[in-house]
């Protein structure tokens, strides 16, 4: 070979090498969302994709009814945000994206499925549905195997406090009977995505794969099974969401998509928590960016969903995984924190694809006022425009455990509070559309914020299941599990969830005969809830409350109930000549719980410290 040949010959070496290693330099290492369907109301899809270099590629899509419809780029080359049309001539299957630039071809293969048509398939949580609330790492271990994982920190140890103590979608599963026998026709679990922490990361609540199911937990199949297994015994799954923050570790910190990814310039620093500050008319700017763009801690960085990027990529996030899933509901956690014309934006989106879906807010106020304020339907007074159906009633949780414990001062404390809190209700646009509740997985349990009281007990029981709303019970209220106000305790493991526990709740082996009691107490009144269309959407009405007695009626025009609390400590003989107006002309009741014929005379013997529930004839 000439040398002028062997140059040129080792010059073509050489650019073939350094296109190859170009085109090995640049790759893609994510596209987000993973899949998509056609069939949404709105047809523009926001892909990310991430990899090296990647932002001065030239994407292009061959496929009949998709198209390109515009590229954004960041600061960061490493992202590129591709903006796809799914038109109505869109085939569902596979298509290849195709990425081009100097020296370099990239294709990424992409599967579009038909969105389900089926109702059945995304319904509504309301009225008509008892949840029941888990925190799935303390519920039942299904699957041991699963407990620990390579490549993943904070290794499952039952003593360590704030410890993964190894629960999962496979004791989930094992517990579907249960949870059905019991009555309860919802379940809200506690976030089940990847929480790639190196500590206390059981909770689920520092997302770091948006998605990705926590492999510890299961799998993405393994969720979606667990919510078919559950429509068959007519349960629904409400998932619950956090678009407020992710996890310190989420794989796009190491490497954030722009400067304003993160609030604060993704530096540490704290929320304010005075929540009061987003509907305060002479709120100064500083106040509410003090709430609203605060870090809850520093293993959570706070999301700026005023990007439009990042606001794009949580819609269609949650749009995702309600159409995987096959969802009945979201809980959304600590709704009032992000910005809040985002989340006006968020539900708007979720409601618009699926308008008989349901969506939960956590608004943690006292003030009914506040929590009124988010949701839809509500004329607010900065014309702030919602589209949440539902908020969590915070305020009436507090009335009904002060009402119970507190000794009775006439027009001052006790029942009164209660009475007073509910009175508060035209408040809200739809009161009967919030979730109602006695504890949660944030509060010391509700038996023993009632003093381990069990005619207490059976006091807020009845109320919840007979009350205007949606109740939510928090799992192992109905065994009577106490707490105090540590998170770790109050998330205690559910007992028979695993092999060693002495005590079972699902065979009431081991449980105390008071344990017992509660719940078989608590399991005929979620049957019988199930079952009595009055309390899912009949009205309301009650008497305030006169001697340490209150009471409620639920009626419509076929049926009717009557709710009574005595605080007494003694019997009770109650005039019910005040109640006439909704008794009718009803002389007898069946008794709910004992299931005995009461006579209604004149008045109606109550026992000491006691509630009575009666179906009226």
């Amino acid at each position: 070979m000439r040398p002028a040949e062997r140059a040129a010959t080792v010059f073509l070496i050489l650019t073939l090498c350094l296109s190859q290693a170009a085109a090995f330099a640049q790759s893609i290492e994510r596209v987000e969302p993973p899949s998509w369907w056609q069939g949404f109301r709105e047809t523009t899809l926001q892909l990310l994709v991430y990899g090296k270099d990647l932002a001065g590629l030239r994407p292009v899509v061959n496929s009949p009814g998709i198209r390109v419809d515009r590229v954004v780029t960041t600061a960061n080359p490493n992202y590129l945000f591709l903006y796809l049309d799914i038109g109505q001539q869109a085939k569902p299957g596979e298509f290849d994206i195709n990425f081009s630039g100097k020296d370099v071809e990239l294709t990424h293969r992409y599967r579009l499925e038909q969105k389900n048509a089926d109702p059945d398939h995304v319904d509504g949580f309301g009225p008509e549905d008892a949840i029941y609330l888990i925190t799935p790492d303390r519920f039942s271990n299904g699957d041991p195997e699963n407990d620990n994982i390579k490549g993943m920190g904070d290794r499952a140890s039952r003593s360590k406090h704030g410890g993964r103590h190894g629960g999962d979608i496979a004791g989930l599963i094992e517990h579907l009977d249960y949870i059905d026998n019991m009555g309860f026709t919802a379940v809200w679990l506690n976030p089940l995505l990847e929480n790639r922490m190196p500590t206390y990361s059981y909770h689920g609540y520092a997302t770091t794969d948006y998605y990705r199911v926590d492999p510890r937990f299961g799998s993405n199949e393994d969720y979606r099974q667990l919510v078919t297994l559950a429509k068959e015994r007519s349960i629904d799954v409400i998932m619950d969401m956090i678009a407020n923050h992710c996890g310190l570790h989420h794989w796009w910190m190491a490497d954030l998509p722009s400067d304003d990814w993160i609030n604060h310039d993704g530096k540490f620093v704290q929320t304010s928590h005075e929540r009061t500050a987003v509907q305060d008319p002479y709120a100064a700017s500083n106040d509410i960016a003090a709430f609203a763009d605060g870090w809850f801690v520093d293993a959570m960085p706070d999301l700026n969903q005023r990007n439009p990027l990042l606001a794009d990529y949580l819609i269609q996030n949650t749009l995702w995984w309600i159409e995987y899933l096959g969802l009945s509901g979201i809980r959304q956690d600590t709704y009032p924190y992000p910005d809040k014309n985002f989340m006006a934006e968020w539900t708007r989106r979720v409601m618009t694809e699926y308008p008989d879906f349901n969506i939960v807010g956590e608004e943690w106020s006292l003030n009914p006022a506040i929590v009124a304020y988010w949701q839809r339907g509500k004329q607010n007074h900065d014309g702030y425009v919602s589209h949440l159906p539902s908020v969590m009633d915070f305020p009436l949780q507090h009335a009904l455990i002060s009402a119970l414990v507190e000794e009775e001062r006439p027009h001052q404390s006790g029942l009164m509070k209660l009475y007073r809190m509910l009175a508060n209700d035209f408040l809200y646009a739809a009161p009967g559309d919030l979730v109602i509740f006695g504890d949660n997985h944030d509060m010391a349990r509700v038996y023993t914020q009632l003093g381990e009281d069990f005619s207490l007990y059976t006091m807020a029981m009845v109320y919840l299941l007979t009350m205007r709303g949606t109740p939510q019970i928090y799992y192992g209220t109905e065994i009577l599990m106490t707490s105090n106000d540590d998170h770790d305790v109050i998330r205690a493991e559910f007992p028979g969830g695993w092999p060693d526990h002495k005590n079972n709740a699902r065979t009431t082996n081991g449980l105390r005969k008071l344990q017992a009691k509660a719940q078989d107490f608590t399991r005929r009144l979620l049957q019988w809830r199930k079952h009595k269309p009055v309390i899912h959407n009949g009205k309301l009405a009650h008497y305030y409350p006169r001697d340490g007695v209150y009471t409620w009626f639920r009626y419509n025009d076929s049926d009717r109930i009557m709710a009574i609390i005595n605080k007494n400590a003694k019997r009770i003989d109650l005039d019910l000549t005040r109640f006439s107006e909704h008794l009718g002309d009803s002389r007898e009741a069946t008794e709910v719980i004992s299931g005995r014929e009461v006579a209604l005379l004149k008045s109606l013997r109550l026992d000491p410290r006691s509630v009575t529930l009666l179906d009226l004839h």
